[in-house]
């Protein structure tokens, strides 16, 4: 768009008097004060102010008198809000804030000591991020919600917000042009508005689909991935230096998209094909070249000239391509090298298939107690994870005994017992409130080990890993969707404030009595790529509904038992 520099706000910025500037930030105070102080310094020649939220009157008028002081309100061309404060990882998923997600993290919810002021705070900047969702969608949703946590608080205040928008009949940004304008026309979608208490075993659950387990076990965040990769040494030299790549996972890269959701063996051994295909592409590049090269000029030789000319032209035309797969085959080679190396050296595995076992009451092959005691299988992390789960799925909570056994082995395997001390709390407290989540009856079946992965030039040698294959079955959050899409009966008490688009517009749009076909599901409290998936699997199998995933915050495994190890610290 003819744009030449990108620059940081409060960064060191030179004067630059005849361009003009696009401020694209949010509407925080100390921003505020920067605009108006490189108002004051006439950096440039005219502004172009984006705001990512809705700025307040009051800091308008901030800005105003600054350009006043400094004459330069001619010079102010334009002021939008721009509804955008939310970011987009992929076409149906979403999360919030990014820059200071601890403010809306699951500890900062679900802090003991928390002020009732810091837990209305937390709430509207949530409100706020969901509200520019919808703007942008520009759709007005059925709320629906479970009473008496987060999420209900959210949903009142977000139905009272969007009420005021419409009710404003000068500047609704839902009506007119917009209205069905945006991706959803003729019926309204459903919101569901969950929250991360509903379920905490599946945060914690090892993973077996393959940008799940990147994002479990690699530094993954904002879809770019970062390895440490080490670079070769000479014999007897000093050990091999680490350097750190980044790899971006986008919607451009076709075998990304393909297999993000497929489990991880079926990836392996993808991988090898693509490679294998690759291969052949180029030793045929290879082939004609070297005919091209031909010695002497008899018939034959002139003849395989003409017809290899235009296999050569076309085999030229197609190199750029070549070397972009070449390039994706090679990060997804990399990429999925570094994940198995996780599955072996920590046996992912067998806790993957433990834990399904676990969520779905199936009997366990060996007790829980072997893997603890293990010191070959997985992290002290690891371990904590498959306890803290098994804790939370055991209808009976183990006796004393039980507990102190498994304590004990915890601590010797290095674990830190925090979390589980929250999740006791937790525990305790929701046997008052409802009943504990059901994950189905789904569990995994192992298949023999891999036959077309091993063969001998493969890159994956996957020997010892358990080829699991996925059965398909809802975990909790999906299961109430589907409840409420489909209108079923629902045990947990979901209800929709009052609001009725009816009421502000005049509008030909009828109330809602049939299945919704679209939906957007919300955790509060943050969410995970494992459920994303199963509502990605779960639209697939229904024609024609679609789904979106948001949450407030994406994070891993790991950085949810730091949160839980917060909580639980005595």
């Amino acid at each position: 768009m003819g744009i030449t520099l990108h620059l940081l706000l409060h960064s060191d910025r030179d004067p630059i008097p005849d361009v003009p500037a696009i401020y694209f930030v949010m509407p925080t105070e100390e921003n505020i004060d920067r605009i108006c102080q490189d108002l004051r310094n006439q950096l440039y020649e005219s502004y172009y102010l984006n705001f990512i939220s809705a700025i307040s009157r009051s800091k308008l008028e901030d800005i105003a008198s600054a350009a006043l002081a400094a004459n330069a309100v001619n010079q102010v061309t334009k002021v939008f809000d721009q509804y955008l404060n939310f970011i987009t990882l992929e076409d149906d998923m979403f999360v919030l804030c990014n820059q200071n997600k601890e403010q809306i993290s699951y500890h900062a919810i679900n802090k003991p000591d928390i002020m009732d002021t810091d837990m209305e705070v937390i709430m509207d900047t949530i409100v706020d991020s969901l509200f520019c969702f919808f703007v942008t969608l520009g759709a007005v949703p059925i709320i629906r919600c479970p009473r008496g946590n987060a999420a209900e608080m959210v949903a009142v205040k977000l139905d009272k917000k969007l009420r005021e928008n419409l009710r404003d009949a000068r500047n609704s940004l839902f009506t007119g042009d917009t209205m069905g304008a945006g991706q959803f026309s003729f019926q309204r979608p459903l919101f569901v508005l969950a929250d991360r208490n509903l379920d905490l075993a599946t945060p914690l659950h090892h993973t077996w689909t393959y940008q799940a387990l990147i994002h479990d076990v690699l530094d993954f965040h904002l879809n770019r991935v970062t390895l440490e990769e080490s670079l070769g040494s000479e014999a007897g030299a000093r050990p091999k230096k680490k350097t750190k790549k980044s790899y971006d996972l986008t919607a451009a890269d076709q075998f990304w998209q393909k297999h993000k959701g497929s489990p991880f063996p079926e990836v392996a051994e993808s991988v090898q094909e693509e490679l294998d295909k690759y291969r052949a592409q180029e030793d045929e590049v290879k082939r004609l070249k070297s005919i091209m090269g031909l010695e002497g000029e008899d018939e034959g030789a002139i003849s395989m000239l003409s017809d290899n000319t235009a296999k050569l032209t076309s085999a030229v035309s197609s190199l750029p391509e070549l070397l972009e797969k070449k390039r994706l085959i090679d990060l997804h080679t990399n990429v999925a090298t570094a994940v198995l190396d996780h599955i072996k050296s920590r046996k992912l595995d067998v806790y993957f298939e433990y834990e399904e076992k676990l969520m779905s009451k199936s009997t366990l092959d060996k007790s829980l107690l072997d893997i603890i005691t293990d010191p070959d299988a997985g992290t002290p992390e690891d371990k904590m994870r498959l306890f803290l789960i098994f804790y939370i799925t055991a209808q009976q909570p183990p006796s004393e005994g039980d507990l102190e056994q498994y304590k004990k082995a915890l601590i010797d395997a290095g674990c830190d017992l925090s979390p589980l001390n929250y999740i006791k709390q937790w525990k305790a407290f929701t046997k008052m409130a409802t009943t504990p989540a059901n994950y189905g009856n789904s569990g995994v079946k192992p298949m023999g080990l891999f036959s077309r992965v091993m063969n001998t030039g493969s890159q994956f040698v996957m020997e010892g890993v358990k080829n699991l294959v996925l059965k398909q079955h809802n975990l909790p959050v999906t299961r109430i969707l589907d409840n409420l899409m489909d209108m079923k009966s629902n045990p947990v008490s979901y209800f929709c404030p009052s609001f009725e688009i009816q009421d502000t517009i005049h509008s030909s749009i009828p109330r809602n009595k049939n299945p919704f076909q679209e939906a957007i599901v919300f955790v509060v409290g943050g969410g995970n790529y494992i459920e994303y998936q199963n509502l990605v699997d779960y639209t697939k199998a229904k024609q024609g509904k679609r789904v979106m995933y948001g949450c407030s915050e994406l994070f891993s495994a790991a950085q949810f038992m730091k949160q839980l190890s917060q909580l639980g610290q005595k």
